[in-house]
This record gives C-alpha cells, sequence and structure tokens, in this order.
C-alpha cells in the first residue's frame, strides 16, 4: 500500500513508517533499526527532531506488520529492493542512520547509492556496531552454550515480559537469525570508502561495539569522521538518545 507525500512522489508504507509527521521537512532521515527489531524505535523521533529534519523508519521484512513476509537472509538482495522503492524518496537532500545491524544496512546503502549513480547521502550516523573493516569470520551470537537466547539476554534491549515468556521468545528468534545471516553472509570490502562524513555512537560499556572498537569506523570514508561515546550498553537509555538526537541536528542544521 503506498501513500502521497508530495505531488508526484510515493512512499511505500510497508518499508516506510512516518509516525505522524508531515512531508515539510528540507532534509529526510533514513532510520534503520537493529537485527530482530522494527521501525518502532524511532517512534518517538518526531518529536525530538526540528520540523525541517523528517524521519522516516525503515521496516524490514519478517516483523510486525510484515510479518508474514519472509525476512532476508542476504544484504545484495535486500538492498536491491530497497533502492527501488527508496528511489523516488532521493528527491531532496538526506542522511542515514543505523543502530546495530541497521548501521551495516545503512552503509551498505551508502555504497550502493554511489555506485548507481544516485543520490548520496549528506552524512552516514551509525550506532552499536564495529566497523565493517573490523569483521573476521568470527561474530558475537556464534558460540554460545544457550545460543541465540544468550545473545538477545547479552545485549539488552528486549523487554522482560518477552524473556520470561518462551512462546514470545520463539517468535522473535527466527527474525532474528536471519537478520544476523544478512550480516555474516555479507562478504562486502569495498576498494574505495565513502566520500560522505560518518558519525558514529558508541555505548561506553557496550560488549559488543564499545567506543574503542567503533573508532574503525573512520576507515570507512575519506570525509570526517567523528565519534560520540554514550553512557551505558549495547542499546541507548532515553538521554543517550537524546545526545544521539543533538548530534545530528548539528550535522545536518
Amino acid at each position: 500500500m503506498t501513500g502521497t507525500t508530495t505531488p508526484g512522489v510515493n512512499i511505500d508504507r510497508r518499508w516506510f513508517k512516518r509516525f505522524g509527521r508531515t512531508d515539510s521537512a528540507k532534509v529526510r532521515l533514513f532510520c534503520f533499526h537493529f537485527a530482530g527489531g522494527n521501525s518502532s524505535m524511532f517512534r518517538q523521533l518526531p518529536q525530538k527532531l526540528p520540523w525541517y529534519i523528517e524521519p522516516i523508519a525503515v521496516q524490514l521484512p519478517g516483523r510486525t506488520d510484515r510479518f508474514t513476509e519472509a525476512p532476508y537472509e542476504h544484504m545484495d538482495p535486500l538492498i536491491d529492493e530497497l533502492i527501488g522503492v527508496m528511489e523516488p524518496l532521493l528527491d531532496r537532500p538526506f542522511a542515514l542512520y543505523g543502530v546495530s545491524m541497521g548501521a551495516r544496512v545503512s552503509w551498505a546503502l551508502a555504497h550502493a547509492l554511489r555506485e548507481r549513480g544516485l543520490p548520496r547521502p549528506r552524512s552516514l550516523f551509525v550506532a552499536a556496531s564495529v566497523a565493517p573493516s573490523c569483521d573476521n569470520g568470527e561474530w558475537e551470537w556464534e558460540g554460545l552454550e544457550d545460543g541465540l537466547e544468550g545473545y538477545v539476554r547479552d545485549m539488552g534491549g528486549t523487554p522482560v515480559k518477552v524473556l520470561e515468556q518462551p512462546e514470545l521468545l520463539a517468535g522473535l528468534l527466527p527474525t532474528l537469525r536471519a537478520d544476523l545471516t544478512v550480516l555474516s553472509t555479507h562478504d562486502f570490502h569495498p576498494v574505495t570508502p565513502l566520500d560522505i562524513p560518518v558519525h558514529a555512537f558508541a555505548g561506553t560499556e557496550d560488549p559488543e561495539a564499545h567506543p574503542e572498537r567503533m573508532t574503525d569506523w573512520s576507515r570507512e570514508t575519506h570525509d570526517q569522521f567523528t565519534l560520540t561515546p554514550i553512557p551505558g550498553g549495547h542499546f541507548f537509555d532515553d538521554q543517550g538518545e537524546q545526545q544521539v538526537v543533538s548530534v545530528i541536528v548539528d550535522r545536518l542544521r
């Protein structure tokens, strides 16, 4: 199902959630959720951002209102379809913001847009994900005695009611497994780094993507790189999210 934003521009409401914001902004901010997550994590952004930045949350298949659709297990077809539905929305300046898995999706998307000669983002904002150059074939979620359930518990961010109810947790794991497969099978090593600013956000207590590990995102661009440490773990609390918003607003002002 699609709906109209501005005349001649359609937005695919399966893929993009706007949470009530009107299309009067000067810059679009495409937001990509973490593995096993969904677009609702960005629901409060319209109230936190100034009018001239419109957050558009990306909803991947296999969750919430797209539960009946098979989730992607490989990055390339995901990026191909994403560009197809996203291209009509690239008619004005935009930026990309990805959290955890979403950081990798937005990074791959930025490369694909450049390779295809399409409009490029003004900035790439990445949170809670180590840089692609750190990939060595070993993944945090592999080899745990309690498998993906243990990984979900270790990372935090999953509601306690889900962790305590086996049927709810079992419903989450297939989509999470597919999302993580997107990451582990993406063997992409670009020769040329991006030529846009990259801004990273790292939880100081994040066991997976602490600030020291996220500094390697500086290798992913020839342009400016900045790193903002955020107190806390893999998922940011309200105060941490406000820090992220403040940096995004400053960079896109």
